[in-house]
């Protein structure tokens, strides 16, 4: 059995570098949507053998960032606005439970932290850049839920913030105004962990805090749409 650990981290690893490098070219949108996964051509791209590649694209799919689909094979999942609401409806529920979680184990230095990032984030709002600002966003409220001792949680919130960057570069591209709205609300946020809110309602601010920007988003839909619609 000793000989043969080496083994299985080498092939650990391989199986590692090979999802990186795809999670990486897809949320970045350099592999874009219905974009076919070829393992052959991966393999040597990366210089390792199918069967890491093959690995790698099969934790891709669990993630839902990829497809595989018969006579095509595996391909970058499709876009569908409809998922994009649904994955926003779930991570409202499980980022809340996660800040919720993590509230009473935060310590000063994490609030002091996560007051700097939203501070960097109310900086930035002068030359806007919805890309970095979302980045800024990611890192506040991993910060929030970085105590929660529910892993599973954790690993939920996660892989719902990949979807996000599948899906679309940045929801604040769409609604700017709703940025200045965020970081305000963060100071919420942090100020309620601060002042030792109840769990429940530190869950419930952080759900509101991302529902609001799909409600943001949804009014920009129907906003958009209103010129095909009818005549007033």
């Amino acid at each position: 059995m000793t000989t043969d650990a080496p083994a299985d981290r080498v092939a650990t690893s391989k199986s590692q570098l090979a999802y990186e490098w795809l999670h990486d070219r897809i949320v970045s949108h350099r592999f874009t949507p219905g974009y076919r996964l070829v393992l052959s051509q991966i393999a040597g791209e990366l210089g390792i053998s199918v069967v890491p590649v093959r690995e790698a694209i099969r934790r891709l799919e669990a993630e839902g960032l990829v497809t595989f689909e018969k006579n095509i094979g595996a391909q970058v999942a499709l876009v569908d606005e409809g998922e994009y609401v649904t994955t926003m409806q779930t991570l409202a529920v499980v980022e809340g439970a996660a800040t919720g979680f993590s509230a009473p184990l935060l310590t000063a230095d994490d609030l002091t932290r996560a007051r700097a990032v939203n501070q960097r984030m109310r900086e930035s709002l002068e030359h806007f850049d919805p890309r970095r600002f979302t980045e800024l966003n990611e890192e506040f409220h991993a910060v929030l839920f970085a105590r929660c001792p529910n892993e599973h949680i954790t690993d939920l919130v996660r892989r719902g913030w990949s979807r996000l960057r599948m899906l679309r570069d940045s929801t604040f591209s769409f609604v700017p105004g709703r940025a200045v709205e965020s970081v305000a609300e963060h100071d919420h946020l942090v100020a309620l962990i601060e002042n030792g809110a109840d769990p429940i309602e530190i869950e419930l601010a952080a759900r509101r805090h991302r529902t609001a920007t799909l409600d943001a988003f949804r009014q920009f839909q129907r906003d958009h749409d209103q010129p095909h619609g009818a005549e007033k």
